[in-house]
């Protein structure tokens, strides 16, 4: 069990730099004064444009869209976020979409809200430390995954079937015997 790294989109907005005798703004990325006439705003930063890049492909974050991503202190055209992280999708309890800003947890390739983590036999919220097992394709804690392991293994070697004769001649076993009379010792 593991909780991922936040995950955040930001706009991108385009807007001229030097209005009404503002004082240039200094970039973000290469720390310069902005004297272009656009310059980016991202992540409450200014940037050139040249500047706001990803930090895997280079490519200028605004020409490809309005949006940028961010995750473990890296800038992340959409792509590269969904090649690297993969698309957070829908909640494997729930089936509701899981929106790519929000904490999430994982089991494998299934990915659930925080608050849908939980048992799906008994509801059992997870602490840290807590084991948990991906049993066809649902989580349970570790008491119902034992209990389902028995009766798993219960049906594949099931006890021998009495049969009703068979149970008659135990029951016939149990019973007192009468006591005898004359019985000398």
């Amino acid at each position: 069990m593991r909780l991922r790294y936040r995950e955040m989109t930001m706009d991108v907005s385009k807007t001229e730099s030097c209005k009404n005798g503002a004082p240039q703004q200094e970039c973000a990325g290469c720390g310069k004064s902005i004297t272009e006439r656009y310059l980016l705003k991202a992540l409450d930063m200014f940037w050139h444009e040249d500047c706001l890049k990803c930090g895997c492909c280079d490519c200028r974050l605004g020409e490809v869209g309005s949006t940028l991503y961010t995750k473990a202190n890296l800038i992340l055209c959409k792509r590269d976020y969904l090649r690297l992280f993969g698309n957070t999708g829908y909640c494997a309890a729930c089936s509701k979409v899981i929106p790519a800003f929000e904490m999430v947890m994982r089991a494998r390739a299934n990915v659930y809200h925080l608050e849908c983590f939980a048992c799906q036999q008994c509801n059992h919220r997870f602490c840290v430390g807590d084991r948990f097992y991906l049993c066809e394709n649902k989580i349970l804690c570790e008491y119902d995954y034992e209990e389902r392991l028995v009766f798993a293994n219960m049906a594949l070697h099931p006890p021998p079937t009495a049969t009703l004769a068979h149970i008659k001649r135990q029951v016939t076993h149990l019973q007192p015997q009468p006591l005898r009379e004359g019985f000398s010792g």
